[in-house]
């Protein structure tokens, strides 16, 4: 009998240990990440876009299934970088997006803008908010050729570089909230700032492919 109470132990003690490990997990599973972005000419304008993974922490999914709206502010941004001068921004697009759940519906919806989209599944929505886009950047601030703004930039020694960033605003939240998310650490919910450089490309000539 002592050796099955042995093993007993050791089977509580293992069992423990593995749901310890994968609660640790999820802990550092949750926050928002980076997966790709990317400036893409289209036309005669360029298009800044980046996708980011959100893994909501339990105490804010616990929130946002208690009626509480999560506000989801993303950034993208364009500048122009010299090693002898501060960071000049070009152009910068802010997108603010709302998380709500439906308790009668049992539905996820985001709004943004006048817009709405509703979804059955909580990871179809953040999959939804973790992508961004920039309305279009006019070509010619970028043109490589013809003694344009680039062309006198890349003489100075400049690069231009993007910036893409998610979080969740808490400043957005209900006031009695605040306070607890402002000391909270899974309140904490952002994403690093990615920056990257971008290749200029020359827009096409009409005819031209």
């Amino acid at each position: 009998m002592p050796c099955c109470t042995k093993n007993s132990d050791y089977w509580r003690q293992l069992i423990a240990f593995s749901v310890l490990a994968l609660f640790a997990c999820s802990v550092c599973a949750a926050g928002i990440s980076i997966k790709k972005a990317e400036a893409r000419l289209v036309g005669e304008n360029y298009l800044l876009a980046a996708d980011f993974d959100i893994h909501l922490p339990s105490a804010v999914e616990d929130a946002l299934h208690h009626s509480v709206t999560l506000y989801f502010v993303g950034e993208l941004s364009l500048h122009r970088s010299r090693w002898y001068w501060p960071d000049t921004q070009i152009a910068m697009h802010r997108q603010t997006s709302k998380l709500a759940f439906n308790s009668l519906t049992r539905q996820y919806r985001i709004g943004s803008g006048g817009l709405y989209q509703s979804f059955a599944t909580l990871d179809e929505a953040l999959r939804v908010l973790g992508h961004l886009s920039s309305p279009p950047i006019e070509a010619s601030l970028l043109e490589k050729a013809g003694g344009g703004y680039f062309s006198r930039l890349a003489k100075k020694g400049s690069q231009i570089g993007a910036i893409a960033s998610l979080k969740i605003d808490v400043s957005q939240l209900p006031k009695p909230l605040q306070i607890n998310a402002l000391t909270s650490q899974q309140w904490n919910v952002e994403s690093e700032q990615f920056h990257w450089e971008i290749g200029v490309e020359e827009p096409a000539e009409e005819g031209k492919p």
